[in-house]
């Protein structure tokens, strides 16, 4: 999404991962401020999810895809043995943030599946890679919700909207609001 920082445009997601940090738009701030929120570890990513420090069914997902991928580096010098047990901890510590979520227990089964074989380098990588994946796949849901719903929208039309469809619920874009964006 676009936004305005210190008077410059710049491109932004609601979430993102650098290395093995995960950063996310603090949406208990807005609309007042614009505040990054900087997670260290899989504990305080899953605390970010319990306290809604991002909402939307796509970011919640994305951010419970990402504790995985800390997890993972976190535990990534453990034998094997230990290495699973310690990512199975964190996975019951993010499903146990929002229980209902959907995304987010699919995103934790997904990178639990992608770690499942492998040495404990190659586990890692393919949590990471997962993780990954798993945003990028939201994010590509989210424009082709856009541009093929955009075309059913005709021009001045005007439309009323509900619920957090957004691009703060998603990496960008939204769902029920993408089309709009489009149009």
């Amino acid at each position: 999404m676009r936004v305005v920082i210190e008077g410059e445009v710049r491109e932004l997601r609601t979430i993102w991962r650098e290395g093995q940090l995960v950063k996310l738009i603090d949406q208990r701030k807005l609309p007042h401020r614009l505040e990054i929120a900087v997670m260290r570890d899989h504990r305080e990513t899953a605390q970010a999810i319990r306290d809604m420090v991002l909402r939307g069914a796509g970011a919640i997902g994305v951010a419970a895809a990402y504790g995985m991928a800390q997890a993972a580096l976190e535990a990534r010098h453990l034998p094997l043995r230990d290495f699973m047990a310690y990512m199975e901890e964190a996975a019951q510590r993010i499903r146990a943030t929002r229980p209902t979520a959907v995304n987010l227990f699919h995103a934790v089964e997904r990178c639990l599946r992608a770690g499942g074989k492998g040495s404990v380098e190659e586990r890692v990588q393919h949590i990471v890679e997962e993780a990954d994946r798993i945003a990028e796949e939201d994010l590509k849901a989210s424009k082709l919700i856009g541009e093929y719903g955009a075309q059913l929208i005709p021009d001045g039309a005007r439309i009323l909207t509900h619920c957090n469809a957004g691009a703060l619920a998603f990496i960008d874009y939204g769902t029920a609001l993408s089309p709009i964006r489009y149009a």
